[in-house]
């Protein structure tokens, strides 16, 4: 996430009235619209009208777009840490790959939520202008496959998974599968029919003859 600038939230708010409205409340319709309309194509009129405060109040508590829209996929994405935790925490590479790939198609087709990802979906397209913002939203994607990865390499050390297996292209296909899932569900797929696809590529998931056998 990128520091808000000398002119952001922070310093305005110290210096002028405290917000008037309910920030966390309003970042959440933020998030709700960048998911549903992508990044460039919602407009600072379409965010205001949303969000339901004026385009003053949105500089003053966010700093500007790009800070919004930072903040945004920061709350659509959580704790990063607490992924790589869960992730280090499952019983092994398997479980934590389908965990991931199953949660995901949850919020892919989430009753109240726009479908698809919003990582996904509100970077798709886009100007060198908002490069940054696309680099901002690939780094989680990596901080995923980074962290399926690690398990992954360690259920090769402890024999679960077979030696030759490459973690980095395994770890990559749950990432470029959740990409899949994404599209899918903005075409309209349904959640079970999501699952269906998950459950059909977990079939797949490598595991050593040792593990098979215990």
């Amino acid at each position: 996430m990128e520091p808000l600038t000398k002119t952001s939230a922070a310093t305005r708010r110290k210096s002028g009235r405290p917000l008037s409205f309910d920030r966390d409340a309003v970042l959440e319709k933020a998030m709700l619209a960048f998911w549903r309309h992508g990044y460039e194509t919602t407009s600072i009129s379409d965010l205001i009208r949303k969000m339901g405060i004026s385009a003053p109040s949105l500089y003053a508590a966010f700093g500007d777009k790009k800070n919004l829209f930072l903040e945004a996929v920061g709350l659509y994405a959580g704790d990063t840490n607490a992924v790589r935790q869960n992730i280090e925490a499952a019983p092994s590479s398997y479980d934590a790959a389908r965990s991931v790939l199953a949660n995901s198609v949850e919020t892919f087709t989430g009753a109240d939520t726009p479908p698809g990802c919003l990582l996904a979906s509100s970077t798709a397209t886009g100007s060198a202008a908002s490069e940054d913002v696309r680099g901002a939203v690939a780094a989680y994607r990596r901080e995923l496959r980074d962290s399926l990865q690690a398990r992954i390499e360690r259920d090769i050390g402890e024999g679960c998974v077979p030696a030759d297996v490459d973690p980095v292209a395994l770890a990559n296909l749950v990432v470029a599968l959740l990409q899949g899932l994404s599209v899918m569900a903005r075409d309209g797929a349904d959640r079970a029919s999501l699952l269906s696809v998950v459950e059909a590529t977990m079939k797949g998931w490598p595991e050593s003859t040792e593990a098979a056998g215990a």
